[in-house]
């Protein structure tokens, strides 16, 4: 069983990259091989919308200037998808918005590629509009016919000093609740799988 955890945050070692970090910590003590995947500085570009993908049939997206179609093979390897964003403006980062356009679009005009893969949210926010980011994540999830994840709250880890995210080890329900999605996730892989 292989996971494979993108993080979208620019921050290489912010708090996105904590809480997906504690997920990938329960994922590895259950056996589970993990890849993280840092996207945040990476010049990934949006869908055109040209349907190429679509033309093609050849499970890639038609844009070749980026790294797009090396993720969606890591996508495509793995069992298990995780989407981990901090909160811009109450959406998900430019970067990661544009990886879940042109992955969804390939994965839906080529035969639902990701159908049956388990996927999850991994949110960070300073305050509000994380709720926002979960949905949005969980809406490409959703479209591509995959099982999503939860864990005992919303995947949302808070950190109101954002130049501090040593400060997020104050967020003992965060911590909870991914922890509690790693081990929920290992469950439904292994259930998949066996």
């Amino acid at each position: 069983m292989k996971v494979v955890l993108f993080n979208g945050s620019p921050r290489p070692e912010g708090v996105t990259y904590k809480c997906l970090n504690i997920v990938m910590d329960e994922l590895k003590a259950a056996g589970i091989e993990c890849e993280y995947v840092w996207i945040g500085m990476d010049k990934i570009q949006g869908c055109i919308s040209c349907y190429r993908c679509a033309q093609n049939q050849d499970k890639r997206c038609a844009v070749k200037t980026d790294k797009l179609n090396e993720y969606l093979e890591k996508m495509l390897e793995a069992d298990g998808i995780i989407l981990g964003s901090p909160t811009y403006f109450a959406d998900t980062t430019a970067r990661m918005k544009a990886l879940i356009e042109r992955a969804g679009l390939v994965s839906k005009v080529n035969g639902d590629l990701l159908k049956h893969k388990a996927g999850a949210a991994v949110v960070s926010v300073r305050r509000a509009g994380a709720t926002h980011v979960y949905s949005s994540i969980n809406y490409f999830f959703g479209i591509n016919q995959m099982f999503i994840v939860g864990s005992s709250y919303w995947n949302l880890g808070v950190n109101p000093k954002v130049s501090d995210p040593e400060y997020f080890e104050n967020d003992e329900e965060g911590i909870e609740t991914f922890q509690n999605l790693g081990k929920n996730f290992a469950y439904l892989l292994k259930k998949l799988t066996s």
